[in-house]
This record gives structure tokens, sequence and C-alpha cells, in this order.
């Protein structure tokens, strides 16, 4: 199979389901963004892993890969697609919600805002925090349009969370200064 089809060549791609749409359409911007967060959520997972104590991390994030590509393709699905998709697992956003609970009772609690930084992991985290809550902002703005699964959408919202915490935990494994944001 050619990689190139040329089908999209005057600006339509294709939904799940076949139906055609422009490039710019709210749905193709809502997966594209997810996308790019499944590419950031992969290099974070690869400059984890190479560090012992964050590997267990890294483990997480490749599941939270997969999850990801399921959340793209919900949000891809046209007319006719649906039920050709598989949906999150049952359990994905309770599993992010556990994690995130681990993690911060490992943290001590912050009375001010945190900074990105000290780290090229660290700040890692906070891109994928950053571009996960505009794939959520991208998902909200295309099911306000189209009727899109909520299950993305509340996924994304938790996975902006997790990405938060897991900047903190990677600050606090490094042995890496905490930045507070001071006005």
């Amino acid at each position: 199979m050619k990689i190139y089809t040329r089908c999209g060549d005057k600006g339509y791609t294709s939904l799940i389901g076949g139906e055609r749409v422009e490039k710019f359409d709210l749905r193709v911007e809502a997966y594209g963004c997810v996308d790019e967060l499944m590419a950031f959520t992969a290099l974070l997972a690869d400059k984890l892993s190479a560090d012992e104590k964050l590997s267990d991390y890294a483990q997480q994030l490749r599941s939270i890969e997969s999850q990801l590509m399921c959340v793209s393709a919900l949000l891809a699905v046209g007319k006719d697609g649906e039920g050709k998709v598989a949906k999150l697992k049952c359990d994905a956003t309770q599993l992010l919600e556990q994690q995130i609970d681990q993690m911060q009772a490992q943290l001590p609690t912050i009375t001010k805002f945190t900074i990105p930084g000290g780290d090229e992991r660290i700040s890692l985290c906070h891109v994928c925090r950053t571009v996960c809550r505009r794939a959520e902002r991208a998902a909200l703005r295309a099911g306000a349009k189209y009727e899109i699964d909520c299950d993305p959408i509340i996924y994304l919202n938790r996975l902006s969370d997790y990405f938060y915490l897991l900047g903190r935990r990677v600050t606090m494994l490094c042995e890496v200064e905490e930045i507070e944001w001071i006005p």
C-alpha cells in the first residue's frame, strides 16, 4: 500500500465511515491535536525510560499512548462510522485518577503555582499538559457542533492533571528544586 493517495491534495480527508470533510474540520483539528499529544507523550516516555527511578512512569505513558490512539479514533468518527471504532477501556479514566491520587499522596502540598523548568523531563511533562489542554479544547469545539462521545473529552481533562502531577513527581524524584510562581 502506498503512503500517499493524492486524495487529500485539494484539502479534503475522510473520517471513519467514509465521510469526506475539509482538513480544517473541527473533528480533524481535534484528532490532530491528540496525534500531536501522542508524539509528545512518546518523547516523554523515551526520556523517562532512560532513568531507572522513572521507568514505571514511562510504562504508564506507553499505556496512555494506546488510550490516546482510541481517543483520536473516536474523534475521527463521521457519518456511518459509529461502531467501527473501539471505545476507550471502561476503566481508562479511573486508572488515571488512581495514578494521579498515588502521585499526589507522595508529593508535598503546594501553596503557590509551580512553573515548568529545572530539567527537560519536567518541562516536557508541561508541554504534554498544555498540548493535552489544547486537544481538550479542540474536542469540546468539535463536540459542540457534532455528536461526539464524551468519554474522550473526560479522559483528556483528567490526563492534563496527570501530566501536571507527573511533572511535580519527576521534580521530586530527580531532586530538582520546584520553581514556584512569585508575581
